[in-house]
């Protein structure tokens, strides 16, 4: 047997164990494998691919780039070095950089449904509606049942505040019952309902994603809006509550509390939950919902005053607008109430609320 040839297999063997201890997750051995190689063949592809996947894996993405890229260097085509580059741009959050190098690789392999479905996703991320919905499609004309493409075209149409069609493909991962489905697309169903506002269909979704993980915050909150929605307050309360258990300084979790006690009456409550919402930061919600405590109590000059601070920092909120015109008229001033109704109209901002309650006045 020739040197060459003892030489090709005693890299082959290395090149084995290296990749076996890639899979066995003994990176610090891999790359003592992949090292040995390139002392040997400074441009060998196994080793380079093995050497940028072994450092992704801890973590080292740009050190794996030059790895990918140093092996494509000398080896054009090899399509593992390809997938290893572009997932480190996906990594890094590159995505044009990541859908680059997908789209090359598609020229080796264009019916890879694992890179066609990663570009579809690369191209959502940068909010190419047609690219992404163009490449899921035709994941889907090859597996019909690919649930990545369709949860990811689910996705697409629900970034892109389609929630209907969003609904048509998430609700394709229902077969039969709610325990075939991944949890997030039970609270992806859900938030749908929420969006379009139809939250009794949404509670179902909520609760049988609860009942296979009863602390997850999207389902806790998601449930917690739906009953808010339909003016259940007492359930919303009971929902948000379990959130504060996990997380007693959630600032918009306090305040929405605080809404809901106020929309219950229950003045004392509403007030402690909107100043444990301040005394973590200032918080824009929690001084508007004690504004609009002030004003149920009738200290319509005390919420004007909150109200008109609130404007100062967020001056195109219509909704504080309303409320200090309101304050106005409630104090007979109705000059007062046109005046600050104009100001909002000053901003070139169209608002029917607000053009209405001018008309009224």
């Amino acid at each position: 047997m020739s040197e060459v040839k003892i030489h090709e297999e005693k890299i082959t063997e290395i090149s084995k164990t290296g990749y076996q201890y890639l899979k066995e997750n003994k990176i610090s051995e891999a790359i003592d494998c992949f090292t040995k190689i390139l002392m040997m063949d400074e441009n060998n592809n196994y080793a380079l691919v093995g050497m940028g996947d072994a450092t992704r894996k801890t973590g080292a993405i740009r050190e794996a780039v030059k790895y990918y890229q140093r092996c494509l260097t000398h080896h054009s085509g090899n399509n593992y070095a390809l997938f290893g580059l572009a997932d480190c741009y996906k990594a890094m959050n590159q995505y044009q950089k990541a859908i680059g190098i997908w789209e090359q690789y598609l020229n080796y392999d264009d019916k890879n449904i694992t890179v066609l479905t990663r570009i579809a996703d690369a191209y959502r991320k940068v909010r190419n509606f047609e690219s992404s919905k163009s490449k899921y499609i035709r994941v889907l004309e090859m597996e019909e049942t690919n649930p990545y493409a369709i949860i990811g075209l689910g996705h697409l149409h629900y970034d892109f505040k389609d929630y209907k069609e969003a609904l048509f493909y998430w609700e394709k991962m229902i077969v039969s019952d709610y325990d075939s489905v991944d949890i997030r697309v039970l609270t992806s169903i859900g938030n749908c309902h929420r969006k379009l506002k139809t939250f009794e269909q949404g509670i179902p979704f909520f609760d049988a994603a609860l009942k296979r993980e009863g602390s997850n915050f999207y389902a806790l909150f998601g449930i917690a809006d739906c009953y808010r929605g339909i003016n259940e307050f007492e359930k919303s309360i009971y929902y948000f509550n379990r959130i504060l258990e996990q997380d007693p300084r959630n600032k918009m979790i306090l305040t929405r509390t605080g809404d809901a006690y106020r929309n219950l009456d229950d003045h004392e409550k509403a007030k402690e939950f909107y100043e444990r919402a301040l005394n973590i930061e200032f918080d824009t919600y929690a001084v508007m919902g004690l504004a609009l405590l002030s004003k149920m109590q009738g200290k319509y000059e005390e919420a004007a005053h909150s109200f008109k601070r609130l404007i100062q920092q967020d001056n195109k909120n219509f909704r504080l607008y309303i409320e200090l015109a309101d304050c106005y008229i409630k104090t007979g001033d109705k000059n007062k109430a046109v005046e600050t109704l104009e100001e909002f109209q000053k901003l070139g901002i169209k608002n029917a609320k607000i053009s209405e309650m001018l008309a009224e006045l």
